[in-house]
């Protein structure tokens, strides 16, 4: 049996019956695996699918270098920043209950915000126009939750006057997340597990993965300056390992998942806020979160984006973006991950990597892997 066959076999395990492997894109596949021999990444997992069905998946190269173990369809990857949307998701919940408005000062939840912070609204907080600091791992580290993490950085002097700029910015992410335990009245990974990750069945999405899905970790890598790949541990602000369970939820690049589990989430939102007979959110309020936000702002990393509520957003297709509609959304993260929504096209790009180090243009953003895979899933 080829390594091939083993991946399919592997990927009908979770879709379906053998019978029903998903279809594989053979321009897709070729192109990561010509990434994984040229060092590029140790290996992939790719996407495609429509808002009811896949139409592409497959696992390229390895997922363990050292351990030869080989990357699968359920391997499980650190989406970091492809938490961002999630987070928002969670906030416009919120709103569709009367409970907040994206409008609102987040004085009105947060007493921390005082002074010239006391006008920064949840709307500038998702939109990384809030002029907030970031706040140091040394300064967090022994922060356990969002309610701690609060003062830190209210603490803090403004980068710039509120709405007045755009600067990708964590902290406003998380002051985002908190105001959801606040009128919600649980923990942020209770709420999602209770109201969105389990409902959607993302069994394997979480904050805090078991041992169980650790042994199913796609290790990160970097490439040295001898071409080679080089183990590189993901580790968390305060130099906190994945196996600490003690730091805070961090709902601006926080969770861990699969490709089939962020699908879920994926196509709900394609379908606007409906999956399986549950409607999770408004199609309005869909529209409302992944439509410009940021105004005439430069914003995003690499030309021609704009930004949502959460979501990073294609307004001139371009370089990498080429392929893709005008008003496509998604996020990317640290280590290579972007998820893309195309709602002309009606398609979903997944493509999960683990690699530390990419240095083109916007980083990861504008990296000719993305580009790659985005040019060869979007073909007729």
């Amino acid at each position: 049996m080829t390594m091939i066959s083993r991946r399919l076999i592997s990927a009908a395990a979770m879709f379906g019956p053998l019978h029903a492997a998903p279809p594989v894109m053979e321009a897709v596949a070729e192109r990561m695996k010509g990434f994984v021999e040229s060092k590029e990444i140790s290996g992939s997992v790719t996407l495609v699918a429509d808002g009811e069905k896949i139409l592409h998946l497959s696992a390229a190269g390895l997922a363990d270098i050292e351990k030869d173990r080989p990357m699968t369809a359920n391997s499980i990857f650190w989406i970091a920043s492809m938490t961002k949307p999630v987070t928002a998701t969670a906030v416009m919940m919120m709103q569709e209950e009367g409970k907040l408005s994206v409008d609102d000062p987040v004085s009105k939840y947060l007493p921390e915000f005082t002074g010239d912070k006391a006008g920064i609204t949840i709307q500038q907080c998702l939109t990384h126009t809030s002029g907030l600091s970031e706040v140091t791992g040394e300064e967090s580290e022994s922060v356990t939750t969002l309610k701690q993490l609060m003062p830190l950085f209210a603490a803090k002097p403004l980068v710039f006057a509120p709405g007045s700029k755009w600067q990708y910015c964590q902290t406003g992410i998380n002051a985002a997340a908190r105001v959801v335990e606040v009128v919600s009245g649980k923990a942020f990974p209770e709420f999602l597990q209770e109201r969105l990750l389990g409902p959607l069945g993302m069994a394997d999405t979480s904050f805090y993965p078991s041992a169980a899905q650790l042994s199913r970790l796609a290790n990160s890598y970097k490439r040295g300056e001898d071409g080679q790949l080089q183990q590189s541990q993901i580790t968390f602000l305060g130099g906190k390992s994945i196996a600490d369970k003690s730091r805070y939820p961090l709902a601006n690049g926080g969770l861990f998942s699969t490709a089939a589990d962020y699908l879920k989430f994926a196509q709900m939102i394609l379908r606007g806020g409906e999956s399986g007979g549950k409607r999770f959110l408004k199609e309005e309020t869909v529209r409302q979160m992944t439509r410009v936000q940021s105004g005439d702002l430069a914003s995003g990393f690499i030309p021609g984006s704009a930004w949502g509520l959460g979501w990073s957003i294609v307004r001139e297709p371009q370089g990498v973006t080429a392929p893709l509609s005008p008003g496509t959304f998604g996020h990317g993260g640290l280590f290579g991950t972007q998820a893309w929504i195309d709602p002309v096209k009606q398609r979903i790009y997944l493509l999960l990597v683990q690699r530390s180090n990419f240095t083109n243009q916007g980083g990861a953003d504008g990296s000719e892997l993305r580009g790659a895979f985005q040019n060869a899933a979007a073909q007729p």
